[in-house]
């Protein structure tokens, strides 16, 4: 059966945190508040538990997931390299809502989709968010929804959609207007938008001293 946790709370946050961390590590779905929408989450480097997440969902690995981490220095261990752009980037809007594709190193034994040898990485600015990942390590998430219906804004929606297919539910209040991150991938030769989201084109390309490609 579901746990659900409230976090506005000292208590029920450190119980519930406790217990999303045994979750996590157990190989179990966990959903978590963000800065943009709610969570669904598992164990990055648990390919069953990235799997079960994937049928929480009802969706396909042709739809991979993005990784959350919890520090800056988190992800030199999992991308191949971190170019300059990346750097002056994650300086500039970690912890936040830009999303950042890389080329991920090849030693990683991990499966979260057709990523086709690339991730994507987001630090949120949530506490609950980012205590969870210094937990725990680097979480596969995506958004706490079955495909095709709408993000969850909170953990009650979250719930609704999702059920028993998710072991404990933190309940971090509402998260606003659910914007999405923006998605910007650095494994080209030029920066590309994948999708403008809570992050301008205007933003990024100010920081990276360019214009930014959006898809054609």
């Amino acid at each position: 059966m579901s746990a659900v946790y409230d976090c506005s709370r000292p208590e029920s946050r450190a119980e519930g945190l406790a217990a999303a961390a045994s979750a996590v590590r157990s190989g179990r779905l966990v959903v978590l508040p963000t800065d943009t929408v709610y969570g669904i989450g598992a164990d990055a480097f648990d390919s069953n538990a990235v799997r079960a997440l994937l049928r929480a969902k009802n969706r396909g690995p042709d739809m991979p997931v993005g990784v959350l981490v919890g520090s800056w220095s988190t992800i030199d261990g999992l991308v191949l390299g971190v170019p300059p752009q990346a750097r002056a980037l994650i300086e500039a809007f970690w912890p936040g809502d830009l999303s950042i594709v890389l080329p991920h190193a090849p030693s990683l034994r991990w499966d979260l989709g057709t990523t086709r040898g690339t991730v994507m990485l987001r630090m949120p600015l949530h506490p609950v968010a980012l205590e969870l990942l210094r937990e725990v390590g680097p979480m596969a998430v995506s958004s706490a929804n079955v495909s095709g219906q709408p993000p969850a804004s909170n953990a009650q929606e979250a719930q609704d959609q999702l059920g028993e297919s998710v072991s404990v539910y933190l309940d971090g209040g509402p998260s606003g207007e659910p914007v999405p991150s923006s998605i910007i991938d650095l494994t080209g030769d030029e920066p590309v938008l994948l999708r403008a989201g809570a992050v301008t084109a205007e933003a990024v390309s100010e920081v990276l001293g360019a214009p930014v490609k959006t898809p054609s």
